[in-house]
């Protein structure tokens, strides 16, 4: 039996001896912290941002916006824009703004996109899109799917949800002739206008 003095100390935990070292496992990363207070807008910030630009207070309007800090929390930005197109079953639509981030300097975006479906008439509306856990505006710049059974109206005002995880837009519509479509199968952000809805 050795003597006291020569026995080896046992491994660290969680490491498996390895010709006489101890390999140990790297710890998982930590998960994203989720945004602070600081990286979104506040309720109150959203509500002066968009009842200026629809210039109306009506109900609806603040309906809509409720129901967006329901389901998502607070944004992390948003787009101030404008949209039209025309559809037959099978629709258009085109659309300019400006992306605006917490602590971001204001990003040019322009939209193409087809819908499908009972989708009729011809529009042009003022387009309010809250963006939510997004932080660097080259974020934008890709297709985001519209979200099946999403659509929401409410007094003249409708909204959906676009999605391309982590990543959630929610366009706010109002305007003559107003058109979301039964089914809306993604919206392209470019950075330049392109006449491709595609």
């Amino acid at each position: 039996q050795p003597a006291p003095g020569n026995q080896s100390p046992p491994p660290p935990s969680g490491g498996t001896p390895i010709n006489g070292s101890t390999q140990m496992s790297p710890p998982p990363p930590p998960p994203p912290p989720p945004p602070s207070q600081a990286d979104t807008y506040s309720r109150a910030e959203v509500n002066r941002e968009v009842m200026g630009f629809f210039e109306s207070g009506s109900r609806g309007l603040a309906e809509v916006v409720a129901k967006a800090f329901r389901d998502q929390g607070q944004p992390t930005g948003f787009i101030k824009g404008n949209e039209g197109g025309g559809a037959l079953f099978v629709g258009f639509r085109y659309g300019s703004g400006t992306l605006y981030l917490k602590g971001r300097p204001p990003v040019p975006v322009y939209w193409q996109s087809p819908s499908l479906g009972i989708d009729l008439g011809v529009n042009a509306v003022k387009v309010f899109t809250l963006v939510y856990n997004m932080h660097d505006p080259e974020q934008i710049f890709q297709r985001f799917p519209g979200v099946n059974g999403s659509i929401y109206f409410i007094g003249g005002f409708g909204m959906n949800y676009q999605r391309s995880d982590p990543i959630t837009l929610a366009p706010i519509r109002f305007g003559v002739g107003l058109r979301l479509g039964a089914s809306i199968a993604y919206q392209h952000y470019t950075r330049t206008q392109s006449i491709n809805p595609f």
